[in-house]
């Protein structure tokens, strides 16, 4: 068995029953969440023969910052609840990796205490307090935020089905939005902007003066109006399946968003599924420029810290050579939309 393949039960081990419920759960009925994996293995790939192979390089950059493999980490809630030292050890463990982490505005680290790590993104959701969430990212991008992601999914937070106790009724105020100054009183001033459109796409680069990516893109049709207002990259995402059930999983959502951005300068990410180096070949011949990681980094987080999640990414990364040399492709750019059949 892989190693990969025994992180979520080893963290079970390790996780309080409502830590471990709220990481895995995913809304509605979980249709979404449990299709996700399945998805991406349904598809077959085309290898070419007769390719020099005989060195293989998985280094890319996203946004102009330079990683050593596109396997990169996504945003989560709670990493504390997973370790004590959260996102510090997430971000050491990525750089041990060469890669690249996307961090929560619901984060219980500050973001003042991330230097030293991986690089990093910022993840906002946008609230109807706007004033809090333009502190909340000028504190990242002083701290060394290179990018703004806009979770733009999420104008309701989708319905869980809890059966046991809620892990809110345990987590520490200090595990949780610890770098939005909202005073404490009046939580109505952290809910969720449900008015978003376009235009937030150019405020929040104007307000940051970084570029910003809209994760939780599942259309086409809204990844080119994502382009048009502005965004430097798209996110495919049905976020883990934890909001709209039955969404369509994101590997089938790929590409035809690829497709819409194909004439424009615009980078594709994914997530959702991903768990082995096919996948990541995949994805990338589908036209994601990197994909994104979300419940496996937490599971390596509870397991081992720092060494954990480093020993995931490197672990996935030499995957991903593997099949590219298999399939033909000595580096990225080799990586093309003929490699998977159909």
């Amino acid at each position: 068995m892989r190693w990969i393949d025994s992180l979520a039960s080893e963290a079970g081990r390790r996780l309080p029953p409502p830590v471990l419920a709220y990481f895995q759960q995913g809304a509605g009925a979980g249709r979404s969440a449990a299709e996700a994996e399945e998805a991406w293995n349904g598809f077959r790939l085309l290898p070419h023969v007769l390719r020099d192979v005989s060195a293989v390089s998985t280094r890319t950059s996203v946004l102009g910052t330079p990683v050593d493999t596109p396997v990169l980490v996504a945003p989560s809630t709670l990493q504390r609840q997973a370790h004590a030292e959260g996102e510090a050890a997430m971000l050491r463990g990525a750089s041990g990796a060469g890669s690249l982490v996307c961090v929560s505005s619901n984060a219980g680290t500050p973001f003042a205490s991330l230097a030293g790590g991986a690089p990093w993104w910022v993840q906002a959701y946008v609230l109807r307090d706007r004033g809090l969430t333009a502190e909340m990212l000028g504190r990242a991008r002083a701290a060394g935020a290179r990018a703004v992601v806009l979770t733009a999914d999420t104008p309701v937070v989708g319905r869980k089905y809890d059966s046991g106790p809620s892990v809110w009724d345990s987590v520490p105020p200090e595990h949780l939005l610890v770098n939005v100054d909202w005073g404490g009183e009046d939580e109505s001033r952290l809910e969720k902007a449900a008015d978003l459109t376009p235009a937030d796409i150019d405020w929040l680069r104007t307000a940051t003066g970084l570029p910003v990516v809209v994760k939780g893109v599942l259309r086409a049709d809204d990844a080119r109006a994502c382009v048009a207002a502005g965004a430097s990259a798209v996110w495919v995402s049905n976020h883990g399946g934890r909001q709209l059930d039955g969404a369509l999983a994101t590997a089938r959502a790929l590409g035809p968003v690829a497709e819409a951005l194909a004439d424009t300068a615009a980078e594709l990410y994914v997530d959702g599924g991903v768990r082995d180096g096919h996948h990541v070949l995949t994805a990338l011949a589908l036209g994601a420029t990197a994909v994104f990681v979300g419940r496996p980094p937490l599971w390596a987080l509870a397991v081992d810290g720092a060494e954990g999640v480093r020993r995931l990414l490197t672990e996935l990364t030499p995957e991903l050579a593997h099949a590219m040399a298999l399939a033909g492709a000595p580096d990225l750019a080799s990586v093309t939309r003929d490699l998977v059949a159909g």
